[in-house]
């Protein structure tokens, strides 16, 4: 059984993926108290002494607007904290996987597939981008976009379960109705990176959904799964919503031409 050794185990992302596999592989949680990424003497230390045949890297910092205030920390640990990781997991001779994001992409000339070249509008974008040019060609690259839980009733909140709080709160939401995303799925995350753990390629791999539609339409889709009233969701455009705040990709159709190995979901399928 391969022994993984990962960040980010209890985010809403990483908490899932482990209890989804945990039969498939030997997870090995680092947390941050024992293991600060950015502290280049602990992780090589930590590594050192450490048995696993992977690192799956998926801790971040993903805050999009308060990046823009923290940018040298947003850096410190997307950019330099896996460069420190990296750097120890290749001197041990394991393998790396770094997880990254739709947000690589400025979002203006859809669909973006794994060949597309990254042009972040945002110090979180920049932030990430910065960590697949240091392991680009030397490690597995995967990028996912807008995670939610297949159960919205476990782990961390989502924006699913954001929005049916407010609906259930009979809260007005403004959704942007001029722009994309492209949900997925994560038990489909879990189980397309099952695949790409076992055949191990340094490579670049989406993982996302196979629905991309606007906020608002999701919006729309998230009252009607759960018996809630559509009416209160409500339309607001891209430059009206984000207006004050860190840019996102306008158009985020994210598509993968390498997926063959794992059938990922339209939206709330």
């Amino acid at each position: 059984m391969l022994k993984i050794a990962l960040t980010g185990a209890t985010g809403l992302v990483g908490s899932r993926i482990v209890q989804l596999l945990n039969n498939d592989f030997q997870f090995i949680p680092l947390s941050h108290a024992e293991f600060d990424i950015i502290n280049k003497f602990q992780v090589d230390s930590v590594i050192t002494n450490l048995d696993f045949d992977i690192f799956l890297h998926l801790a971040a910092f993903t805050n999009v607007d308060k990046a823009e205030e923290t940018k040298d920390i947003a850096f410190q640990i997307n950019g330099k904290g896996t460069e420190n990781i990296f750097e120890a997991v290749k001197t041990k001779g394991k393998k790396f996987v770094y997880v990254s994001t739709d947000f690589v992409f400025d979002g203006k000339n859809p669909p973006y597939d794994e060949n597309n070249i990254p042009n972040p509008i945002s110090v979180y974008g920049s932030s990430k981008y910065e960590g697949e040019k240091i392991v680009k060609d030397k490690a597995m690259i995967i990028r996912i976009s807008y995670p939610y839980r297949k159960d919205e009733s476990l782990g961390k909140k989502d924006f699913v379960r954001t929005i049916r709080d407010l609906l259930t709160q009979e809260k007005t939401i403004k959704m942007v109705e001029d722009s994309l995303i492209t949900p997925t799925c994560i038990d489909d995350i879990a189980f397309g990176l099952k695949h790409l753990l076992n055949n191990y390629s340094p490579e670049i791999f989406h993982l996302v959904g196979r629905q991309s539609l606007s906020p608002y339409e999701a919006g729309k889709i998230i009252a009607r799964k759960f018996n809630l009233n559509e009416e209160l969701i409500q339309s607001i455009t891209y430059d009206e919503y984000f207006a004050g705040k860190a840019q996102r990709p306008k158009l985020s159709k994210i598509i993968s031409r390498k997926n063959n190995f794992y059938p990922m979901s339209p939206f709330l399928a």
